[in-house]
């Protein structure tokens, strides 16, 4: 189980916006909140991953990429960001193999899809917080620009 003071497992994932991203492109350039979700087109989600493009800005002024990553597939992820009016930061395929990055980040469920966490990284590629959120409620984007902030 990963803890706060490791170092974040590096991985590399196809994106919604038809780049391939590794987490250590970041390294040395900005802090990253990845933001694993279970499912897309579900209501929980479709307010959570909303709420990071409306705050890009606030993430910016912090340094920091945000990533959303879950095990649909590519092709899910487009159309689903299209219909929730544009998600411009990559949202991230587990699909295959089928959710081995979630595994190495420790939250894979029993039932096949990721749970609701999320990792702030700094620049160095540390893991500075670690929340596995309810799966029913939407994570308070406050927190982590508390966390953020302190970051700097």
């Amino acid at each position: 189980m990963l803890k706060v003071g490791d170092m974040a497992p590096d991985f590399t994932l196809p994106a919604h916006t038809e780049e391939t991203v590794t987490l250590s492109q970041y390294r040395g350039r900005s802090n990253v909140v990845l933001a694993f979700f279970p499912l897309a087109w579900t209501p929980v989600c479709s307010d959570q991953i909303p709420s990071y493009q409306k705050a890009r800005d606030r993430f910016v002024s912090l340094g920091t990429q945000v990533l959303g990553i879950s095990i649909d597939s590519v092709y899910s992820h487009q159309a689903w960001a299209e219909t929730l009016g544009g998600i411009k930061y990559p949202l991230l395929s587990d699909f295959w193999p089928h959710g081995a990055v979630a595994a190495k980040y420790g939250v894979m469920t029993g039932d096949g899809f990721t749970e609701r966490a999320l990792f702030v990284i700094d620049r160095q590629g540390i893991i500075r917080y670690i929340d596995h959120h309810d799966i029913d409620e939407t994570p308070d984007n406050e927190v982590l620009f508390k966390v953020l902030a302190d970051l700097k």
